[in-house]
């Protein structure tokens, strides 16, 4: 029986600060921050460094704390059959979920057609700005993928911040400690002494968001400017559109079938959702939203094992993007694809968007990868892109984030491993207005 009293323990409640809660606070930074960048544009590229520390501070915690909750996780199951049917029962949810957000944006940009009517000859485009992400492309692929899987070193993993690496170290070390636990317990807390200290340092770190979202928009609006992005606005707005749909008309739905409400779940999350758009990063917010499930009545070992996989196997945001900027790039050049090469295009998705784990810009890396092993659209085309890289990554961010939350709470429903009363509790209090 998996047990979920630990998990409150090291979330004590956040103080009230003087400046007004954490999302009103991001909320006012990215509203400045987009001010900036319109007014002040060269000032405001200047700020990308705000963003780029938080993140870098963030990622500082990760290793640690993913580590030592799949750790203890799984020394608090009941056994390796409980271990083998939760990684089973999550794989196989973030497999369908995740082909669902490719067929969404499959089918979204196939009835829009943003692309249609640019005409671009990609034989005249210049691709060197793409040259390398062609070259990161060459490492992504399914081999490539679980080859990666496997350190070089136990020191390796903590010193890149490979999560995937972090997570099957942790699943070797938690499976050699299970027969053993009582031997030992004393390493098991000090991994959850190691584990309230972790969780100390990000919410430290967390009151930096607002300044980090007003840097990372500020950047956003004052190096691109919306007039020089007009020609693919219509594109970058579908995919915030589809985004937004898929959270409405999947992943709502889903939310219903397991018994809770997505709206509240979001109201619940949503400084982590905001710093999430502010900074375009899933990463700078992965620590507290596993803090804040465990809190909702999330049961400690599910959230260790399923958040951080999710960030690898679930990326919903990512898959949107992939689906929607490879057919995006086959209208722009009058590549025609049939209904044959679409379907095979989302099955080289449904493996490349596995595989970009622990890559610098891993989704244009991914689609990257993609067009090379498909060698029908033209791999310079993704220049186009270029320009629209930074708001896109927005929605993704915050679909990914969405995506492997609900993804805890289902799996831990499934598993009988979530206090609903406690969640009751806590999802009224965020009660959206």
């Amino acid at each position: 029986m998996i047990d979920q009293t630990p998990a409150l323990d090291r979330n004590p409640p956040p103080r009230r600060s003087f400046l007004g809660p954490l999302w009103l606070q991001v909320m006012v930074g990215i509203l400045l921050g987009i001010a900036i960048g319109v007014r002040f544009p060269h000032f405001a590229v200047a700020l990308k460094p705000l963003g780029d520390a938080f993140i870098q501070l963030i990622r500082m915690t990760l290793a640690p704390i993913i580590f030592a909750t799949v750790v203890v996780g799984i020394a608090r199951m009941g056994g390796l059959g409980e271990v083998g049917r939760v990684g089973v029962k999550a794989m196989v949810y973030f497999q369908v979920v995740s082909t669902l957000a490719l067929a969404a944006g499959l089918i979204a940009i196939d009835l829009l057609h943003p692309g249609a009517g640019m005409n671009i000859d990609a034989a005249k485009l210049d691709s060197a700005a793409v040259v390398g992400y062609a070259a990161s492309a060459q490492h992504v692929g399914f081999l490539a993928f679980l080859l990666d899987i496997l350190p070089t070193s136990i020191a390796g993993p903590f010193v890149t911040g490979n999560i995937l690496q972090i997570v099957f170290l942790g699943v070797l070390f938690g499976l050699v400690i299970l027969p053993i636990r009582a031997t030992v317990q004393p390493l098991v807390d000090l991994l959850n002494l190691i584990l309230k200290v972790m969780f100390g340092i990000v919410r430290i770190v967390m009151l930096l968001a607002p300044l980090a979202a007003l840097g990372g928009m500020a950047y956003t609006v004052g190096q691109y400017g919306l007039a020089s992005l007009r020609p693919l606005l219509l594109f970058t707005g579908e995919v915030w559109a589809v985004a937004a749909l898929f959270v409405a008309l999947i992943l709502g739905p889903i939310a219903r079938l397991a018994g809770f409400r997505l709206t509240r779940l979001l109201a619940y999350l949503r400084d982590e959702l905001l710093i999430a758009a502010g900074t375009s990063s899933s990463e700078a917010v992965l620590a507290q939203v596993m803090l804040k499930l465990e809190h909702l009545g999330c049961a400690e070992p599910i959230v260790g094992m399923v958040m951080p996989a999710g960030y690898t196997f679930n990326a919903d945001g990512t898959s949107i993007y992939l689906s929607m900027g490879a057919i995006f790039l086959a209208q722009a050049t009058n590549t025609h694809l049939g209904l044959r090469e679409q379907l095979t295009l989302m099955m080289v998705l449904m493996l490349t968007s596995k595989g970009s784990a622990g890559v610098a810009g891993a989704g244009f890396v991914t689609l990257a990868a993609t067009l090379a092993s498909m060698h029908s659209i033209p791999v310079a085309a993704l220049v186009l892109l270029l320009g629209v890289e930074r708001l896109t990554n927005v929605p993704r961010a915050v679909v990914n984030v969405i995506g492997s939350a609900v993804a805890t709470i289902v799996i831990a429903k499934w598993e009988h491993a979530f206090d609903g009363n406690r969640a009751n509790l806590c999802l009224k209090q965020h009660r959206p207005e």
